[in-house]
């Protein structure tokens, strides 16, 4: 049997930047894939809905452009040709990363892999009626769509009336009219694009508010955008059954039901842990997810979990940075995962974006801070570019220690302009030295610039 000195369980963000980084350190690796490289994120999520929502904006700008001074007469938008287009944008990204994979002389394994315990020299993994052995051992097996017992829904994910992400970005007709269930980040990415197309959509969501823990104010914003778009929201509602062609829901005590050729499952997600062998390994878990410490090792010494598999941060690029600390923890280089200054996005039209603590998290935390909000019309290239925005920027800042520990905007570029705000307060920048960082003019950054001269 062949001796490798790292077995990675999973090919998604983590897993396959995980195998780079270990091979780049000089370690021989074997990573193991049941689907395809790149995972959830750029097979089913991240990247397709990206694509999805690109082709949404520039159809929308175009027939919403005349106050710009643009007119654009019979604009059309061509659904499958969007899905098609999706397609080719993941075939070439998948294809990179098994480029990247094979230039690292990282061995990929297309094959469902299951942990087989320990052997005499390290852990073994069986794939494909082989038997692997590594000195060390990674999972990174991700996470899948949770699947609440509501009744019906099981028959309507058979039938193909119910959908989850995976299937809807294949689907290459458009619904006459679509339901989603929930109403977290990856429903509403999903149910931006398809009202923005002109699908008439309700989202149904058990909590008082979308968007999870986002800013209410941030919320407010978003919600009353994406009514002007034709979205219909059921706040504080708890759906109770999915039929054959609608879905039966309880609002206020009242039992009510909305029609649909279509609902989309988004409920949220959870560790994919089951039926890969972890019980060979007697690993602590917390549920469905394996718990690990800041240097992302497990309770079995030599076995580490990154990515969605360890339900701390399920996010692609918690995962990216959970690799390389893992990597860097087996080369024994010092280095831990911090949680309190990743970023967050939701990449509808505004776009939000976040980073750190908010004020009221702040103050839970026993810090003296101080908010300072602005709106994003402070920002010149803002009010060039947009028609009546209403976006803003919150800074949460630390008054004792003088650092920046939060960061909370809605508006365009949001999702680029939070770079700046995550560095910030990761490298707990004192406010009197941003006050000397200079930014181009006029770019919608500046808002950060505004807000800091403000504290």
């Amino acid at each position: 049997m062949e001796l490798y000195d790292l077995l990675v369980l999973g090919g998604g963000p983590g897993g396959y930047l995980c195998a780079e980084r270990a091979s780049q350190g000089g370690m021989k690796v074997a990573l193991f894939e049941k689907k395809a490289l790149g995972g959830t994120c750029l097979n089913e999520g991240c990247i397709p809905t990206k694509t999805f929502l690109n082709s949404s904006k520039m159809y929308r700008h175009a027939k919403e452009s005349a106050s710009f001074g643009v007119t654009a007469k019979e604009v059309s938008f061509d659904h499958a040709k969007v899905v098609d287009r999706k397609n080719q944008v993941v075939k070439t990204l998948v294809s990179g990363v098994g480029a990247t994979m094979k230039a690292n002389k990282v061995e990929v394994i297309s094959a469902s892999a299951v942990i087989k315990g320990r052997g005499e020299n390290g852990f073994l993994i069986e794939a494909d009626g082989k038997t692997y052995e590594g000195k060390k051992l990674v999972i990174a097996s991700g996470s899948e769509t949770t699947i609440p017992p509501i009744p019906g829904l099981k028959e309507g994910l058979a039938s193909g009336f119910v959908a989850t992400n995976r299937e809807i970005l294949d689907e290459k007709t458009l619904p006459e009219k679509l339901v989603v269930i929930g109403g977290g980040v990856i429903g509403l990415e999903m149910a931006y694009y398809f009202a923005s197309v002109g699908v008439p959509v309700t989202v149904i969501e058990m909590m008082p508010k979308i968007a999870g823990a986002t800013d209410p104010e941030i919320c407010k914003v978003l919600t009353d955008a994406f009514v002007k778009r034709g979205m219909e929201f059921k706040l504080s509602c708890k759906v109770l059954e999915v039929t054959k062609d609608s879905v039966m829901y309880e609002e206020n005590g009242e039992k009510k039901e909305v029609k649909c050729d279509k609902v989309l499952l988004s409920a949220g997600r959870r560790p994919a842990t089951a039926g890969i062998g972890l019980e060979s390994l007697a690993l602590e878990m917390n549920r469905a997810a394996i718990v690990t410490d800041r240097h992302m090792c497990t309770n079995v010494s030599g076995v580490y979990a990154i990515g969605d598999c360890n339900g701390k941060v399920m996010l692609a690029h918690t995962a990216y940075r959970e690799a390389e600390v893992a990597v860097n923890h087996m080369l024994g280089k010092n280095d831990e995962m911090r949680y309190d200054v990743i970023p967050s996005v939701i990449y509808t039209d505004p776009e939000v974006a976040s980073v750190g603590y908010s004020k009221e998290e702040a103050e839970s935390k026993g810090m003296k801070v101080k908010e300072i909000k602005l709106p994003m019309s402070y920002a010149g290239r803002y009010v060039a570019e947009t028609e009546n925005g209403k976006g803003f920027i919150k800074i949460v800042a630390d008054t004792e220690k003088k650092r920046i520990v939060g960061c909370q905007m809605v508006g365009s570029y949001a999702s680029e302009i939070i770079m700046t705000a995550t560095m910030m307060t990761d490298t707990e920048l004192t406010p009197e030295r941003l006050k000397k960082l200079v930014f181009p003019h006029p770019t919608v950054a500046e808002i950060i610039r505004e807000a800091v001269f403000n504290i």
